[in-house]
């Protein structure tokens, strides 16, 4: 006597496999990616408002004499400003912003509940920061050198530097930003809680106003956070040997430059992981 075959319906199934973390986290970045694009206020704001700067500040003082007699101009004084408080304010105050938004709508709470490691949403934020970043950079530059006369180094070690100012400071603008999202008691407040320490570290960190004419309390506050020494490192990239003139101590200090801004990339990590919440306060 043979058997019957077996209902197909009562025969367990293997589980298909889960896609790898990695595949994961790529195919998050590309969802965060398209959705940032997809808010076209926020990405025409964040594009327009360094480049506006430029424009009006290169126009301002186009027809005047190079800074301090170093030769360098306006342009690429601003240019090298501009960059820095770009990756900041994309990392910082943009990727900080958006977090307490998802926390408040409740999107973390429900990324939270699905088979995805959590380390694949701020892998994808931050793939996010590091496109519009690149963005951002490359129309400023277009800009400048189209109608400032801002001329690009030539040299490769140059762009090698430029290379790990801007890898280091997109990292811990970014690690910065997802942990002050947790600051802001709702999302509503977010954008006050967090653009306004941004606002003042711009000024006090040579953005707009040359580090040399602040005074000595402002200069040493302005040096405990990243902001300067990313403008510093930048202005070593586009004003080259004659910019350094224009420094505190004469000197670009790239060594001192990396170092500040690997140890807010570690304190920011640190921060992440002790003080990072998926749930709102209401939520308990």
């Amino acid at each position: 006597m043979t058997a019957s075959p077996a209902d197909p319906a009562t025969v367990p199934r293997a589980s298909a496999p889960l896609p790898s973390p990695l595949r994961i986290a790529l195919a998050r970045a590309a969802v965060e990616t398209k959705v940032l694009f997809r808010e076209r206020d926020a990405v025409v704001f964040t594009f327009a408002l360094p480049i506006v700067f430029l424009v009006l500040f290169a126009s301002i003082f186009f027809f005047s004499d190079s800074a301090e007699g170093t030769g360098v101009t306006v342009a690429q004084l601003y240019t090298a400003g501009l960059i820095g408080s770009g990756v900041m304010g994309t990392g910082f105050q943009n990727l900080g912003i958006g977090i307490a938004g998802d926390r408040e709508d409740g999107t973390l709470k429900r990324l939270v509940g699905l088979p995805m490691p959590r380390a694949a949403y701020f892998i994808g934020k931050i793939a996010s920061v590091l496109v519009m970043t690149v963005l951002q950079v490359a129309i400023l530059l277009a800009i400048a050198v189209l109608f400032y006369d801002l001329t690009l180094p030539a040299e490769v070690s140059t762009w090698l530097t430029f290379a790990w100012v801007f890898v280091l400071g997109v990292s811990a603008a970014s690690v910065l930003g997802i942990a002050v999202s947790g600051l802001p008691r709702s999302g509503k407040s977010a954008t006050a809680v967090i653009s306004l320490p941004f606002v003042v570290l711009q000024f006090v960190s040579g953005v707009f106003i040359p580090i040399t004419q602040l005074p000595d309390w402002l200069v040493n506050a302005a040096s405990i956070f990243p902001l300067k020494w990313m403008c510093q490192g930048f202005r070593a990239v586009f004003l080259g040997d004659a910019g350094a003139a224009l420094e505190l101590t004469g000197s670009y200090e790239l060594g001192r430059v990396a170092l500040v801004l690997a140890a807010w990339l570690v304190g920011g990590l640190v921060l992440c992981v002790t003080t990072f919440r998926w749930k709102g306060r209401r939520d308990g």
